[in-house]
């Protein structure tokens, strides 16, 4: 791991395939990640993008797909200050506790440059992102965020 490298990671008590269409569904995404649509058939080569209202504003592509246990993609914001910078890479790994109902995930987001505008944004968004969707799969209701 680098010094750059940005980790997560949570407890979610569901299955690991609940939380893994979770993450790869629009249909989920959009009631806990502001909004916001994921769109992909998950093979690996294939485009990734977060949408909004039908306007991308996270591009990138798939590097593996295990499910439900490993998810990994490129991610570079669209039209923003860190447009300019090169793809960053986000691992989600689903690990199930043994003897529980629980779900350990961890999300690395990594390869970013030195100085990275991007950086600051993503450290806050994954704690709200994952927070939301916690809360959804746990409790059938999604965190709110004044946005």
């Amino acid at each position: 791991m680098k010094d750059q490298d940005y980790v997560y990671v949570t407890y979610i008590k569901a299955p690991a395939d609940k939380i893994w269409e979770a993450l790869t569904t629009p249909a989920f995404t959009r009631l806990y990640w502001f909004d916001i649509d994921v769109s992909s058939d998950w093979k690996v080569g294939s485009p990734v993008s977060y949408m909004k209202n039908g306007k991308a504003l996270v591009d990138g592509k798939v590097l593996e797909a295990k499910r439900p246990k490993l998810l990994s993609y490129t991610f570079r914001e669209v039209d923003t200050e860190a447009s300019h910078e090169p793809h960053t890479k986000v691992t989600i790994e689903l690990e199930p506790e043994a003897g529980t109902e629980t779900v350990r995930l961890t999300v690395v987001h990594s390869d970013f440059v030195a100085n990275s505008k991007h950086r600051p944004s993503i450290s806050q968004g994954w704690p709200a992102v994952l927070s939301g969707l916690k809360s959804l799969l746990e409790t059938g209701k999604a965190l709110e965020f004044e946005g």
